[in-house]
């Protein structure tokens, strides 16, 4: 065999190959199967992540604000506003931060076992 011929047939195995079809991926079977397929595909898990993670954060946030930054701006405010040093200011409330937080890592946790699940499951 010549040296033109053995290019010419390695480049004919190249086209074969290209023009191959790819097989099937192998989906999951049954309705479960597919529902997990259609959970992986659309990044759903991820997306109710950020959704629950974003929302517990904003508690935080809030209780942070209302539990012990406004309390501090109207003791600030009150004199000045009133006249009178004897405010009538709302009590700090740091156990509205604290249980927020509690709360935040709590459900950050449930967050976090439940991925670890899904990658065991193969759910991404």
């Amino acid at each position: 065999m010549t040296e033109e011929n053995t290019e010419m047939l390695a480049e004919l195995k190249r086209i074969r190959r290209l023009l191959t079809p790819a097989p099937e991926p192998k989906g999951r079977k049954g309705l479960m199967g597919e529902f997990l397929d259609f959970v992986g595909k659309y990044k759903i898990l991820g997306l109710a992540v950020a959704f629950v993670i974003g929302m517990y954060l904003g508690e935080v946030v809030k209780g942070l604000v209302q539990g012990l930054l406004m309390p501090l701006i109207q003791q600030i405010l009150d004199p000045m506003v009133q006249g009178d040093l004897v405010g009538s200011f709302d009590p700090y409330k740091p156990g509205l931060f604290i249980m927020a937080l509690i709360t935040f890592i709590i459900v950050c946790i449930v967050v976090f076992i439940v991925m670890k699940m899904a990658k065991k499951w193969k759910i991404e």
